[in-house]
C-alpha cells in the first residue's frame, strides 16, 4: 500500500500543471478588428492558416470591428496573456490614441509585439482623364490648382486619409477632401469622374489600375512597385519626405510568457518566408516582410515611427479626439 502511494505522488510530481503543458495545448483565437471580407481580413486568414500548420493548433479567425479597430484591440488587451489571444492590426493601432479620447488601452503599454507580416505600399491613383500625363505633370498640377483638385479618402483616420494627408505635408497644398464610408465607394466615385484623386493600398488600387479603369501616377515612397514595374516612386520626382506603407502586425497582450511570444514569432517567420502566402499576397498587391521585420524588435521601432509621424499628420490637421 505505502508503495502505490510513493508511485502516485511521484506521478502527480512527474504531470506538468496546464499552465505549464507546452503551447499551444488548445485552439488559438487570432483577432481582426475589422469587417469580414476587406483586405485586412483575407490577410489575417492566409496568416492564420500558415501559422495553424506551423504551430499544430487551429488558429480561429474573430472578427470584432468597430470604432476604428479599437473595440477588438481592446478585446485583446483585456484577454489572458497566455498566448491564446493575439491581434493583427494595421495602422490604426498608432493613430488610434489620436482619433479617439479614452481609449480603454495603451498601444505599446498593453501588448507584447510579436512582428510584422506584411508590406503594402500606396499607390497615387486619379481618375482616367486627369490632365497630368506623367508624375512630373502630376506634382506640377497639383501644387498650381490645390483646392480646385478633389482627394477622396475612406474616412478620418484611414489608411487613404493619411495618406493624403501626408501628399498635402510634402507638396505644400491643400486639396479638396472627400470623405467616404470606405475604399470601395471611393474608388468607385474615381472610376466614375466624380473625384480626381485617392491615395490608397495598392491592394485595393493595382486591379483597377490593371484593368485600365484609372490611371497611376506613383508608388508613395522610395522604391516601385513589383506589380507595376514601370510606374516611378515618388521619390523619383524628388519627394522624399512622402513615404508611407501600411503594414500589419501581430501581438499578444502584456504579459504574456516570454517563451510563448517566441514560439509564436518562430511561427509567424515561418509564415512569412512560406512560398504559399507570398504568392498569395502578391496577387493582392501585398508583400510578406522579411525574416529580420518579423520579430518583436522590428515592430516595436515600426510602431513608435507611426506614432510619431502618422499620429503627428492627424494632430498637424486639426483631427480632434472623438
Amino acid at each position: 500500500m505505502f508503495g502505490i502511494a510513493l508511485a502516485l505522488v511521484a506521478a502527480a510530481v512527474a504531470a506538468p500543471p496546464a499552465a505549464a503543458q507546452a503551447f499551444p495545448a488548445k485552439p488559438i483565437t487570432l483577432v481582426m478588428p475589422y469587417a469580414p471580407g476587406g483586405p485586412g481580413d483575407t490577410i489575417t486568414r492566409v496568416f492564420a492558416g500558415a501559422m495553424q500548420r506551423h504551430l499544430g493548433q487551429q488558429v480561429v479567425v474573430d472578427n470584432t470591428a468597430g470604432a476604428s479597430g479599437s473595440i477588438g484591440t481592446a478585446k485583446v488587451a483585456r484577454a489572458a496573456p497566455d498566448g491564446y489571444t493575439l491581434l493583427m492590426i494595421h495602422v490604426s493601432h498608432a493613430t488610434n490614441p489620436a482619433m479617439f479620447k479614452g481609449l480603454p488601452y495603451h498601444p505599446v503599454d498593453d501588448f507584447e509585439p510579436i512582428g510584422s507580416a506584411t508590406s503594402g505600399p500606396m499607390l497615387i491613383v486619379a481618375r482616367n482623364d486627369f490632365p497630368a500625363r506623367d508624375l512630373s505633370e502630376f506634382v506640377a498640377y497639383v501644387r498650381a490648382n490645390g483646392p480646385k483638385v478633389s482627394l477622396a479618402h475612406a474616412g478620418v483616420g484611414s489608411a487613404s486619409h493619411l495618406c493624403g494627408l501626408m501628399m498635402m505635408s510634402t507638396l505644400k497644398v491643400r486639396l479638396n477632401e472627400i470623405p467616404y464610408k470606405g475604399t470601395g465607394p471611393a474608388l468607385n466615385d474615381l472610376m466614375g469622374g466624380q473625384v480626381d484623386l485617392l491615395c490608397d493600398q495598392t491592394s485595393g488600387t493595382v486591379p483597377s489600375v490593371k484593368g485600365g479603369k484609372i490611371k497611376a501616377y506613383a508608388a508613395a515612397g522610395k522604391v516601385r512597385l513589383p506589380q507595376l514595374p514601370g510606374l516611378p516612386a515618388i521619390a523619383e520626382a524628388g519627394v522624399q519626405e512622402f513615404d508611407i506603407n501600411i503594414s500589419f502586425g501581430l501581438y499578444a497582450p502584456k504579459g504574456t510568457p516570454r517563451p510563448v511570444l517566441e514560439q509564436l514569432t518562430a511561427a509567424l517567420q515561418k509564415a512569412v518566408a512560406d512560398p504559399e502566402v507570398r504568392n498569395r499576397l502578391e496577387g493582392m498587391g501585398v508583400s510578406a516582410v522579411s525574416a529580420e521585420q518579423a520579430t518583436p524588435a522590428a515592430l516595436r521601432a515600426h510602431l513608435q515611427r507611426e506614432i510619431d509621424v502618422l499620429g503627428g499628420l492627424l494632430v498637424k490637421a486639426g483631427v480632434k479626439a472623438n
